[in-house]
């Protein structure tokens, strides 16, 4: 934790500052490198100490008794994509992830685009990928689905319902609940007494519930629509409950603000050359999941305590006072 919190730090603060917080409680004298040697030894770490401690922290962290993480059996998980992570408008950050073209011309800054598979109901990441913004949420998408096991029901946005990344999804045993796009249009095979119906899409049996969603604005206005909920969960008593779980997919962009704002503060990336930016992003995933598994385990203290009762500013204001 500690090291993962003195990385976090590097990433706001200059290095020179960073460890004088880091030794400021310390009886004896200790050396002063300057900020060069500083980074010269970030540099000679790398990459690959950050990748390995990532994967060893990610992963789901609620146990089987925590509430709020679960629909029966499954624990409930959701993927989405981040694509508004600023990199330094540096040459060498343009030659890999280069600027996301907008209407008008490329956008001011180079971009990351940033894809998660998160536990919903602690917020916790099992895995994650990120690269260049110009390739598609979909494509990061199939890096994830490796994540995916048995006992996993997998909420999705509607970006996420092509046949071939459904049929991976089902491979790995996973049940989902994603929503599908405006045009599609499944065939109906059977009507079922909820409302659902049964359909097939690229092969693969399915169930499609179809709800109207509205929402009333504080100034009064009504909006919404038609969703059209694809799952794999045959029960046919359950359109209701699903239809309610569903709105749990938008947990992972709290994870999100949590990254962009609680931790970096809407600031962009601090590196100029894209391995610094791998491990730079590689910190700041370890320093998030650090931070979670923390919140868990506080929270796991309180009988019936749901995860969603822990504030993760505070928690990151608590790590860092403990550090100091």
């Amino acid at each position: 934790m500690y090291f993962v919190l003195a990385l976090g730090l590097f990433e706001h603060l200059g290095a020179g500052l960073v460890w004088g917080k880091l030794v400021a409680g310390l009886a004896a004298r200790v050396p002063q490198p300057p900020e060069k040697a500083l980074r010269d030894l970030r540099r000679r770490v790398g990459v690959a100490p950050l990748k390995r401690l990532f994967d060893v922290l990610a992963g789901p962290l609620a146990q089987p008794s925590t509430p709020g993480v679960r629909y029966r059996r499954w624990r409930t998980v959701a993927f989405d994509g981040c694509g508004s992570l600023s990199v330094p408008d540096h040459e060498r950050n343009r030659s890999w992830p280069g600027r996301v073209e907008r209407r008008y011309g490329p956008g001011g800054y180079p971009r990351l685009m940033l894809m998660t598979l998160c536990e919903t109901g602690t917020r916790g990441l099992i895995g994650a990928v990120f690269g260049p913004a110009t390739k598609g949420e979909t494509d990061y998408a199939h890096d994830l689905v490796g994540h995916l096991t048995s006992d996993m029901l997998l909420l999705a946005d509607r970006a996420f319902d092509s046949n071939e990344l459904l049929a991976d999804i089902a491979a790995q045993g996973a049940q989902f609940l994603i929503r599908a796009t405006s045009v599609r249009r499944p065939p109906v095979l059977a009507l079922l007494p909820d409302g659902s119906y049964l359909t097939r899409i690229g092969g693969l049996p399915l169930r499609v519930i179809e709800a109207e969603v509205r929402s009333r604005t504080a100034d009064g206005g009504v909006f919404g629509g038609t969703y059209r909920l694809l799952t794999t969960l045959g029960d046919h008593r359950t359109a209701d409950h699903l239809v309610r779980l569903y709105h749990e997919r938008w947990e992972i962009e709290i994870t999100y603000l949590a990254l962009r704002h609680t931790l970096l503060k809407g600031r962009i990336l601090r590196s100029k050359d894209p391995a610094g930016l791998i491990q730079e992003m590689w910190g700041l995933l370890t320093l998030y999941q650090a931070l979670r598994s923390v919140m868990v385990t506080a929270v796991e203290t309180i009988s019936g305590c749901d995860p969603d009762r822990a504030g993760f500013t505070i928690a990151l204001e608590a790590a860092r006072d403990t550090v100091v």
